[in-house]
């Protein structure tokens, strides 16, 4: 415990346990925006567009992260309108991806531009952590919560059924279309935390357990909020108590959580806690089935 503390007190330790607490306050509600409209595959796309914007940032001398995340929203918003198609947005995520990798080692190659530089940043490192990083991800975090308590019912709608939200009044193309720049700013932010291939720990991983265990759509955004903080802190604590790779930790730790709730028995928590059920009557439940089936 007394090398833990020794290590807060370290700047750089300090600024990473400040951003993983931000963290797990925003991200995990993008997890399960991504878990409900079934788009789980788009971090891959995202990785790779947010790797095209490095690029061009490295090229042209501006800050390559904040020009990675002007690409992940972008990105976001140029999809949006594939996702009215009945197909949805599985092959307009497998286009962009192709495309953003296609362009970034086209810029890379043509502009001389260090090729290890940009993949270095696209890793990340939660220790390496910069105040411009906690500013990005806290006006995320908060553009995250208003975006989902300003607009709760509406997407409890359109997590269950694009049509029925239609049908209801609700404003589904600018809603569909905030949530895709949501999501892909989200991961490109995660990225300079934890690395591009460990942003699941911050997002996915979260949704994952709190879908195994919430009722409704709030429910299940509260959860993953518990189990992002939970994670989070575990994770760096044992990372730090066992000088270990901080990435590879959290993802152990976020994993194991995850893991935990698929051992509770369906309908168990109902037993235990009275009301349970009938609290989450209504479309919320509908929602959580919906989730359940990705």
């Amino acid at each position: 415990m007394n090398q833990i503390l020794d290590l807060l007190t370290l700047p750089a330790v300090q600024r990473s346990a400040i951003g993983l607490a931000v963290a797990a306050i925003g991200l995990p509600i993008v997890g399960v925006f991504i878990i409900g409209l079934d788009i789980i595959a788009v971090r891959f796309a995202v990785m790779h567009v947010a790797l095209l914007g490095i690029a061009l940032g490295l090229l042209t001398g501006l800050d390559p992260t904040l020009c990675g995340l002007l690409a992940c929203a972008l990105a976001g918003a140029g999809v949006a309108p594939l996702a009215r198609r009945p197909a949805g947005l599985s092959g307009a995520m497998g286009l962009l991806m192709t495309f953003a990798i296609a362009g970034a080692l086209l810029v890379l190659s043509a502009s001389g531009v260090n090729a290890n530089g940009a993949f270095e940043l696209l890793w990340g490192s939660i220790l390496a952590t910069r105040t411009v990083d906690l500013i990005i991800l806290a006006v995320l975090t908060v553009a995250v919560h208003v975006l989902f308590w300003r607009h709760r019912r509406q997407l409890t709608l359109l997590l269950f059924d694009r049509e029925l939200a239609l049908c209801s009044g609700v404003a589904a193309g600018p809603l569909m279309l905030a949530l895709l720049v949501v999501v892909a700013v989200a991961i490109g932010a995660s990225i300079s935390l934890t690395g591009a291939l460990l942003v699941d720990a911050l997002t996915i991983l979260p949704a994952l357990a709190a879908r195994n265990l919430g009722r409704s759509l709030t429910s299940m955004v509260a959860l993953a909020i518990g189990f992002g903080v939970v994670g989070n802190a575990a994770g760096l604590a044992a990372a730090l108590a066992f000088d270990q790779p901080p990435g590879p930790v959290l993802v152990l730790t976020a994993g194991v959580l995850t893991l935990l709730t698929y051992l509770i028995p369906e309908g168990a928590l109902d037993a235990i806690i009275p009301g349970r059920r009938a609290g989450g009557a209504g479309a919320d439940v509908v929602v959580r089935d919906r989730l359940h089936q990705h």
